[in-house]
Parts: structure tokens; C-alpha cells; sequence
């Protein structure tokens, strides 16, 4: 079994353990710790990336919008 939670390191405390332990009885488990990163930071962090995203801002609100019809793109049984 697989379960991630995602939480702020102040909200970590014994309440956070007995819940675990409750989860996952006297299971052997793994706790792996990773500092999770800004999904926006990620995003501009690659020069390509970010220069895609700006210019989509700016059409954003420049107005230039593209409308889809996702109908079309849906195979329809």
C-alpha cells in the first residue's frame, strides 16, 4: 500500500504518529521526507518554460483566447 500525506512540518506531532500507527498497525513501513517545491516554481525554473508561460499570460489578458470544443477530441461510443 502506497499513502502520501502532505503537511507543513509545525503540523507534525505525537497525535500525527498514534495516527499512523493506527493506520498501519504493526506493518514494517517506510517514511521517506521531501521537501515538496512550488509547482510555480518549478514551472519557471526552465527558461523555456517560463518564456511559454508568460506569453500565455499576456494573450490571457490581452484577450486572445482559443475556444475548444472538447466534444471533438472525445471518442464518443
Amino acid at each position: 500500500m502506497y499513502t502520501a500525506f502532505h503537511v507543513n512540518a509545525n503540523e507534525l506531532n505525537e497525535n500525527f504518529l498514534n495516527g499512523l500507527k493506527m493506520i498501519f498497525k504493526s506493518k514494517r513501513i517506510s517514511i521517506i521526507i521531501e521537501e515538496e517545491q512550488d509547482e510555480t516554481e518549478y514551472l519557471l525554473s526552465n527558461p523555456a518554460n517560463r518564456k511559454i508561460l508568460e506569453k500565455s499570460l499576456k494573450n490571457v489578458e490581452a484577450g486572445k483566447l482559443i475556444e475548444v470544443n472538447i466534444d471533438k477530441y472525445l471518442h464518443k461510443k
